[in-house]
């Protein structure tokens, strides 16, 4: 069984007050880490960013508003196309605001790459490997 999800799309990057631009997000689920999803963007070749994000929270954001802090998700509709909108918060800039990026999905896109996700644990199956875990953290300090 395959216990690994991955999904290519081209999404739009809104940062600060720019207009919004194309740029790749590539999704990624690990049946290792069940509750997780990443999001990793790129451009022209380049890394912009890699977020982590719960799974359960990324469904969620696909019919209201949720997250605080650093991770704010909530659907939008525009023209023809509903979104998931993603706001994240990053690091401190010199100046004393914070890097800021807004994403829109496609949320069709979204609902597929979680339909995906939940055909390899479903919501409410998955299960943490505490002895692996702890392991894991006694192996880095």
């Amino acid at each position: 069984m395959n216990t690994v999800v991955h999904k290519t799309l081209v999404v739009q990057l809104q940062a600060g007050d720019a207009d919004r631009f194309p740029v790749l997000a590539h999704l990624g689920y690990d049946a290792a880490d069940p509750f997780a999803l990443t999001m990793v963007f790129s451009h022209d070749g380049r890394v912009l960013a890699r977020w982590t994000l719960d799974r359960e929270m990324v469904g969620a954001g696909l019919t209201r508003p949720v997250g605080v802090g650093d991770v704010r998700l909530r659907p939008e509709s525009r023209g023809p196309w509903d979104e998931l909108r993603v706001e994240l918060l990053g690091d401190a800039r010199p100046e004393g605001d914070r890097h800021h990026a807004v994403v829109f999905l496609w949320a069709a896109a979204v609902e597929a790459f979680l339909r995906d996700t939940h055909a390899v644990v479903r919501p409410g199956k998955e299960q943490v490997r505490v002895d692996d875990f702890l392991a894991e953290l006694m192996a880095e300090g």
